[in-house]
């Protein structure tokens, strides 16, 4: 298959993240994407006009478009095309990977794509009743694949953990290490204050001991008898954020007289088992390795969504690289899980760490048995 040609970034940015129920739990979707649109826009020196779609991942709150609505509350103009994504939390990656395809497509030559969850409020979802003698069902979650396939995520990490003889204490030493990089990493100016939020809410100082003490969610062990268990500590909590990157074609940048930071190389979105769905990132950073015939360790910066620490120590391994590459200041299990937004965070993320000609990958795994992964580069 043929390496897709890169596309311009010209900017990057994210609000913080904080749990549900916390300092941003009365934001909307548009209260948190405003500040974004606006802080790319004037970053880069490009007109509202001059924007051509914007393209939204989202998984809890589509009862509309939260991308239109995205759009006309930042003040872009009626004519700018809006679409909202749902793969789950594969979304914010997908999103952007979308808008390289409409700059491939000549579509759009300015495209803002990113993701957005604000889960505090997010609809009530409820079945309908079938016929006048039955309630509606209230439900916490849709089906993501069809019965018997349709594993819970908890029980599904929890399997893997068993299986790969993941023992509770590992899972709990990498929850510390994430807390630990997040609290020492200072918030840069891809970090746009939302709601006198300044920076991610969730980390905290954690020590072993203190990890150990954090109820079980998910027993389990192993076939030796270990204890795999999974704990509060060692899964991503449900929160609410949001991340955007601003993307042109070359012949946009040209027009406008804009200098790209970082360039989109290419991007990978599979499906794999549903019974297993964390797996599905680690199949998606190979596929785009191999197709890119790079090496997992001659990457400089290495971002995963780690919604459960299970999901780490698998994925490292995987790739053949040290717990030391991933992660570096911290990951979805310090900075909590704003579902559809968390893939565009953890691009972010890696954008924000690179240096001059460095190049990166972020991936995620979502509900259903789905993996995005997507690579780029810092300057040309």
């Amino acid at each position: 298959m043929a390496v897709s040609p890169c596309w311009p970034i010209l900017g990057w940015a994210r609000t913080p993240v904080a749990p549900v129920g916390g300092a941003l739990a009365a934001c909307a979707v548009p209260d948190l994407t405003t500040p974004l649109i606006t802080h790319l826009l004037q970053r880069a020196g490009v007109p509202a006009q001059a924007v051509d779609a914007l393209i939204l991942g989202n998984a809890l709150g589509a009862n509309g478009n939260p991308a239109r609505l995205a759009a006309l509350s930042a003040g872009l103009p009626d004519r700018v095309a809006a679409w909202t994504l749902d793969s789950q939390c594969c979304a914010g990656l997908d999103a952007i990977t979308h808008a390289c395809a409409l700059l491939a497509l000549g579509q759009a030559d300015i495209v803002i794509a990113g993701g957005a969850e604000a889960w505090s409020r997010a609809p009530i979802r409820q079945h309908r009743p079938r016929h006048a003698a039955e309630v509606a069902q209230t439900y916490e979650r849709p089906a993501f694949a069809p019965p018997g396939r349709d594993r819970d995520m908890l029980d599904a990490a929890a399997t893997i953990a068993g299986a790969q003889s993941l023992a509770r204490a590992a899972q709990e030493a990498w929850a510390v290490t994430s807390h630990a990089r997040a609290l020492a990493s200072a918030p840069g100016d891809d970090v746009v204050p939302v709601a006198a939020l300044l920076r991610d809410a969730y980390p905290r100082a954690l020590t072993p001991a203190r990890a150990a003490r954090m109820p079980v969610v998910r027993p389990g062990r192993s076939a030796a008898g270990q204890d795999c268990s999974l704990s509060t500590v060692a899964i991503s909590p449900k929160a609410d954020g949001a991340a955007l990157l601003l993307l042109a074609s070359p012949a946009a940048c040209q027009r406008w007289q804009l200098q790209p930071r970082a360039h989109w190389l290419g991007a990978v979105s599979v499906g794999a088992a549903p019974e297993t769905p964390m797996l599905a990132a680690q199949q998606a950073a190979l596929q785009l390795l191999q197709r890119h015939g790079l090496q997992a360790a001659a990457l400089q910066v290495l971002e995963l969504h780690d919604a459960f620490a299970a999901q780490a120590l698998v994925f490292a391994q995987a790739l053949g690289v040290p717990l030391a590459a991933l992660n570096r200041h911290g990951g979805g299990l310090a900075r909590g899980h704003p579902i559809g937004a968390s893939g565009a965070i953890a691009l972010v993320q890696a954008l924000a760490q690179l240096q001059p000609g460095q190049t990166g990958l972020a991936a995620i795994a979502g509900a259903g048995g789905l993996g995005s992964a997507v690579l780029v580069r810092l300057g040309l």
